[in-house]
């Protein structure tokens, strides 16, 4: 077929109704489009207004991202909210805010603003329309080559793929090549933008379709073509390995104080690849970025080959493995500096708690913190009386002497602590109250005994959770 009957042939609107249709996007649902005034989303965006004029089930959205990068960045906002009116199309322009500094990624610092910058335009069920084409599925397949990824980094992009727990990310252009497209828009006279910075060839993409796809092109005149396809084989040998490791993981997780753990002494009993592979899926279930091949190695090495009461603890960016009783436990960086107590020691005044059923609430750290009931119902701790000061503490000496209730004898908290299965980290951050000097209360572990309230009595529960 040749390039100007392909042209006419192209129609955006049909494209867009076979992704909605293949996935399955209900009615009621908003179409968000990705907006960027450029030759691709302009004419998506074409195509959408033809679409929505057929199709008044669905409701519909143009966002457009002020990155504040261009100097020309305001009079896109002016082009992109013009040619919304003219498509009868609602537009929303989101300003971000890009990390520009050292060591970072412009590219990828801009792509993550507009995503997020999307996702508050979305709720559940609504599905977002980029203008990726199979050019860019190209530069995308060749960039994975140059990181050394494997088939999931090889599959690139899905013409339909999940965003988000709840919403769909759907690309009705990936099969058509960047020439069909311009060749499309110059056909209808489309106006677009013309970004500065695609003619920029120190960022990689760029540099790829500046300096090296024209040369594949000419060597090899259906490489998009070919790449797509060895994309879409990656994607589905990748759709099995995960499916595998789903099934496979539940048995080497334990859920256990402290969150989720994975059990190394069943994890060292596997095969090489299939260790690599379940500890892969094991930090991705948990919603981490995957580390490197070798940082892959590295870890595995040090959790399979330390002695069982060795302490290990591994930071990867914002990832922290740790191992406690053959077990591997993940945490964020970020997460542990907001989980540590404000202060080691709080005083409670408990006067308000005077009537039955009050409550009070209080800050235990940036993210944590108390509730304390009087109730006269289920297991709750004596109330103090009027020479007893209350307070909350945190980092407990080991050496404490502790006899919970139900418990024949009295045993150290260290002992205790171990016996509850706690790693040593959390320790510092459960919440211990005290009468006075006397500890009356770990939270959420035991009562000690002699301070558990008996029939009707009224007395104190503690529960801390997490806002």
């Amino acid at each position: 077929m040749s390039a100007d009957r392909m042209k006419n042939d192209l129609d955006v609107a049909d494209l867009i109704a076979d992704s909605v249709a293949s996935s399955g996007i209900k009615p009621g649902a908003k179409l968000v489009l990705a907006y960027s005034g450029g030759v691709d989303s302009e004419l998506l965006a074409l195509g959408l207004s033809e679409f929505a004029r057929e199709h008044h089930e669905y409701r519909y959205l143009l966002v457009h991202v002020h990155h504040g990068l261009s100097d020309h960045a305001d009079a896109w906002v002016a082009h992109c909210e013009s040619r919304a009116e003219a498509y009868g199309l609602a537009i929303s322009i989101k300003r971000v805010v890009v990390d520009t500094g050292p060591r970072k990624s412009v590219e990828a610092e801009a792509r993550n603003a507009r995503y997020d910058a999307m996702r508050s335009q979305m709720e559940p069920g609504d599905a977002l329309l980029t203008a990726h084409h199979l050019d860019d599925q190209l530069e995308t397949v060749l960039l994975a080559l140059t990181r050394g990824l494997g088939p999931k980094g090889l599959a690139a992009m899905g013409s339909m793929q999940v965003f988000g727990k709840d919403k769909q990310l759907i690309r009705p252009l990936l099969s058509i090549s960047r020439e069909l497209i311009e060749a499309k828009a110059k056909a209808v006279g489309l106006v677009h933008i013309t970004d500065e910075s695609n003619s920029d060839d120190k960022y990689d993409r760029n540099f790829l379709r500046l300096e090296i796809i024209p040369r594949l092109k000419a060597r090899w005149g259906a490489i998009a073509t070919t790449a797509s396809r060895s994309a879409f084989l990656c994607a589905q040998q990748q759709a099995v390995i995960d499916a595998e490791v789903s099934e496979r993981l539940p048995i080497f997780i334990s859920s256990r104080q402290g969150g989720d753990s994975l059990d190394l002494g069943l994890l060292g009993a596997q095969s090489s690849n299939w260790q690599s592979l379940l500890f892969r899926g094991f930090i991705e279930q948990l919603g981490f970025a995957p580390p490197s091949q070798s940082q892959l190695a590295q870890v595995l090495s040090q959790l399979l080959t330390a002695r069982r009461d060795a302490k290990v603890e591994l930071k990867l960016g914002d990832l922290l493995i740790r191992r406690y009783q053959g077990h591997a436990f993940l945490g964020s960086v970020t997460d542990e500096t907001d989980e540590s107590p404000i202060q080691q020691c709080i005083q409670v005044d408990t006067s308000s708690l005077l009537d039955k059923d009050a409550e009070m609430s209080l800050s235990l750290s940036k993210r944590n913190r108390l509730s304390i009931t009087k109730v006269s119902l289920s297991d709750r701790v004596r109330l103090p009386d009027s020479s007893q000061r209350v307070s909350i503490r945190f980092s407990v000496k080991g050496s404490t002497r502790c006899h919970p209730v139900n418990r024949d004898k009295v045993r150290e908290l260290k002992k205790l602590w171990q016996e509850c299965g706690i790693p040593p980290w959390e320790r510092a951050r459960v919440p211990c109250i005290f009468y006075g000097e006397q500890l009356v209360c770990a939270v959420g572990y035991w009562i000690e005994t002699g301070f558990l309230c008996e029939q009707d009595e009224c007395g104190l529960v503690f529960t801390s959770y997490q806002v």
